[in-house]
């Protein structure tokens, strides 16, 4: 059993789930944090800027063409990685290209931000079919915790250098340095292999048809029911909460640099502890119990939000919201992730991680959408007390979807 439980940590798909999980959250906290942030300096309302949240439908919809990344090789680098350079160099034009328009058109601005989401969630399309196609089902756990950790260390780079940088640059030259961290996924994609596979659709037909039909044999449709409404239900509280995180900072006060300078360092030891803890209670514990036990901890670091907004501008405090954020969130993330993965079939990964995270994303598009204009009305500590009362039912589905009990 020792030899196992190390032999599923240190080794060399560990080290790519780090790197595959950066190069997947990038782009989206770019999208969530550093564009929420450059609008509302500039002077653009919360309500748009709640709305500007829509940009990311396409998080919702990749599971339309995964079939077609699933079916179709590109005549580079093999089924995954040709489709993941391709993608990655979208996103590091795309990104570097945003503030290139003018404030007064946010139409084209939202245009191209739509862009940068496409080739973000084509990009998870396949990262996630890589991953789950490389890690033994013994290493679900413990690789989807370094991923989804990792996926969060990356929101450092928009949400902290970013914002430093904005304080003392123009928003062209943020916007470029911060592109060019997609060099990190490129660099990955060049070097790691093609990973093996058993199965390989001949007709569109089968790539969409197929993945559909197993998944609910396999589950059972009321089974397979429960599941999706867990995954949209899951994080539902604290998408919310996060939404219009950075806003509501500047709102209370704050310069870009001390969000910056106390995001940086309240953040990345609560993600790395995370990451390690996180992944290693799953080996022992299991995706059940850590399903348990990480949402907990999520739904009470939504009400620390509520303590901040009654507390004002208090930088200690700040501090340690945002490190209890980036730990209780990043816990939920890794075992709801792990529950995709582990729900999926190794034969038709790209379609169904595609269909089950694009559910488990919907709450940061639709129902975010409409996050500006509930602050607005209430004001931000009874947003957050609103937040909170969101994740409950999600909790409450674990009992049919993976229950404390279960043998694993």
């Amino acid at each position: 059993m020792p030899s196992q439980f190390w032999s599923a940590i240190l080794n060399r798909r560990s080290l790519i789930c780090i790197f595959n999980g950066f190069t997947s959250g990038l782009p989206l906290y770019i999208l969530i944090t550093l564009v929420p942030a450059w609008l509302r300096k500039e002077g653009v309302g919360l309500a748009e800027i709640g709305l500007f949240t829509l940009i990311q439908l396409p998080y919702n919809w990749k599971f339309l063409w995964a079939p077609l990344l699933d079916r179709f090789e590109l005549p580079f680098l093999g089924l995954r990685r040709g489709w993941m350079l391709l993608f990655q160099i979208g996103l590091l034009c795309s990104i570097a290209a945003l503030p290139h328009f003018n404030l007064s058109t946010l139409g084209n601005i939202a245009y191209l931000a739509t862009a940068v989401a496409f080739f973000s969630a084509s990009q998870d399309i396949v990262l996630d079919a890589y991953r789950r196609e490389i890690l033994p089902d013994q290493e679900l756990g413990f690789g989807n915790s370094l991923a989804v950790n990792a996926y969060r260390i990356a929101g450092l780079i928009p949400g902290s250098l970013s914002l430093i940088l904005a304080d003392h640059f123009s928003w062209e030259f943020v916007f470029f340095v911060t592109s060019l961290f997609m060099l990190v996924g490129i660099v990955l994609t060049l070097v790691i292999d093609e990973p093996s596979r058993d199965y390989h659709p001949h007709s569109f037909k089968e790539a969409l048809v197929e993945p559909v039909r197993e998944f609910f044999s396999r589950q059972g449709v009321q089974q397979g029911l429960l599941v999706i409404a867990f995954l949209f239900f899951y994080k539902l509280g604290d998408n919310m909460a996060t939404a219009l995180a950075t806003p509501f900072y500047i709102d209370l006060g704050f310069s870009l640099s001390e969000i910056g300078i106390i995001a940086k360092n309240a953040a990345l030891w609560p993600v790395i502890f995370g990451s390690v803890i996180g992944g290693l209670i799953m080996i022992k514990l299991g995706i059940n119990k850590s399903l348990w036990l990480f949402g907990v901890v999520q739904l009470i670091s939504i009400l620390g939000y509520a303590v901040l907004a009654n507390a004002g501008a208090n930088k200690l405090l700040l501090a340690l919201v945002i490190g209890f954020e980036y730990l209780g969130v990043g816990l939920g993330a890794s075992a709801s992730v792990a529950f995709i993965a582990r729900s999926s079939d190794r034969r038709f990964t790209a379609f169904q991680f595609a269909l089950l995270t694009a559910v488990a994303a919907l709450p940061r598009t639709l129902a975010n959408s409409v996050t500006g204009f509930i602050v607005e009305a209430i004001g931000w500590q009874h947003f957050f007390y609103f937040c909170t009362a969101s994740a409950i039912p999600g909790m409450l589905l674990l009992f049919k979807v993976a229950p404390w009990s279960t043998k694993e």
